[in-house]
């Protein structure tokens, strides 16, 4: 790491503990970025876990920092709506959105609707479902790994976490094959602001949406019209509570599906790397016991977070820790936070590999919103590291990460690494 951001984060650790607690505002992508938002929750927990930021670049709204508050937030949806979207959303991007027609998708819905939606959905990452993929995904993950340069430095990100994402996510959706990074840009240009990642403005994030939808237009059109298979597309067509929505709804549940399949499970497989490699004792465990790989995977979910918040709005007063969110209010549970927080979770700045409890942690979520493709992201990270170490005496991390210029995306941009070659 450079100098440069170890200076930052040394003053952001500074400014976190000593401005007053009602000005800290953890709604700071400049903070992700540099991995430097640690300490605002930290004092958050301590000593204002259920916290309102008056201002910010996303307008007013609570921050839920404990594992116990978030829980029982995000497990009544009866209270805490997601109508209004499940992320904190910019200003800026607000008044963008509210310039173009919305696009609703099952996520950003309550009950029944949502439930009949999810449920149209879910059978292509049911259990059956899963286990015929697993050999796919494993002669997948050997191909991609066999290809790998030895000896000299590479992106993972690129080469490896995008690549096995986009071919797993072309499969669930039927996409064609040789286009699937299509799906990983499209992804960044959805989670990414102008500026950042591959969105260079505004109008170039609208132009790449309408690529985007005019390209799963013609997908429906060739399911609607012919025999229901098992890809999303096809269950959508043909599904009783979606086959009529509105191509606006359709569009919505793309980009969904599209980020929930790429961005947590690339950012998660990219995180287990750079977690090991900061952990070399648990790295050496690993090696030696291969066994301890499932545990591992589920450390690294909990530990990488990779959505670091989700959002709801109050559809009534609602008192919590000894304060009332009023009905209208934007609520942010950090999940972040809450896996971080040690009245739940013992040594939760450690990396564990062999935790007792491994799968304590809440980046999936809870109630009715709980992460749809939650053993999707499992078994592909499974997969992808039993293969790495058949392989790989290890895998060295070269440079310190691009990290993601986002407060609801965790992840990397880049993670240089070298596979050295065996003597």
């Amino acid at each position: 790491m450079d100098d440069g951001s170890v200076d930052f984060k040394q003053a952001a650790a500074a400014e976190a503990w000593s401005v007053p607690v009602e000005a800290l505002n953890p709604a700071q992508p400049d903070l992700f970025a540099s991995d430097a938002m640690w300490p605002i929750f930290d004092r958050l927990r301590q000593e204002d876990p259920i916290h309102f930021t008056a201002e910010s670049a996303y307008g007013p709204y609570w921050s839920v920092s404990r594992y116990n508050d978030i829980m029982a937030i995000d497990t009544n949806h009866q209270v805490f709506s997601s109508a209004d979207g499940i992320v904190l959303q910019s200003l800026e991007a607000k008044a963008e959105a509210d310039s173009r027609p919305r696009r609703p998708n099952f996520i950003s819905m309550d009950p029944p609707k949502h439930d009949e939606q999810r449920k149209t959905v879910s059978p292509a990452v049911a259990p059956a479902n899963l286990a015929k993929m697993a050999p796919v995904i494993r002669e997948r993950a050997g191909l991609i790994l066999d290809g790998l340069p030895i000896g000299e430095e590479f992106d993972w990100v690129d080469l490896v976490s995008k690549e096995l994402t986009a071919m797993t996510l072309a499969t669930l959706f039927d996409f064609p094959f040789e286009d699937r990074r299509k799906l990983t840009y499209w992804s960044d240009m959805f989670t990414n602001a102008p500026g950042h990642g591959p969105a260079k403005s505004w109008e170039h994030k609208r132009e790449e949406a309408e690529a985007c939808f005019s390209a799963f237009n013609q997908l429906w059109n060739e399911r609607v019209n012919a025999e229901p298979k098992f890809d999303l597309v096809s269950m959508m067509a043909h599904g009783e509570a979606t086959r009529n929505m509105e191509p606006l709804e359709y569009h919505g549940n793309v980009v969904l599906l599209i980020i929930g399949g790429n961005d947590t499970t690339r950012n998660t497989i990219s995180g287990s790397v750079y977690a090991l490699n900061k952990n070399p004792e648990q790295y050496r465990k690993l090696r030696e016991n291969p066994a301890l790989v499932p545990s591992m995977v589920s450390e690294t979910i909990r530990w990488q977070t990779p959505l670091a918040h989700m959002a709801r709005t109050a559809l009534a007063d609602h008192e919590i820790g000894g304060k009332t969110i009023r009905a209208g209010d934007r609520v942010a549970m950090w999940y972040v936070s809450g896996n971080r927080d040690d009245d739940i979770i013992a040594d939760p700045y450690s990396y564990i590999i062999d935790r007792a409890r491994p799968r304590t942690h809440l980046s999936f979520g809870f109630g009715i919103h709980r992460c749809v493709g939650n053993r999707l992201a499992e078994l592909q990270l499974t997969i992808i590291w039993e293969e790495i170490l058949k392989r790989f005496p290890e895998v060295v991390l070269a440079a310190e990460p691009t990290r993601t210029h986002s407060v609801f995306v965790k992840g990397y941009e880049t993670l240089p690494v070298v596979i050295p070659r065996r003597n």
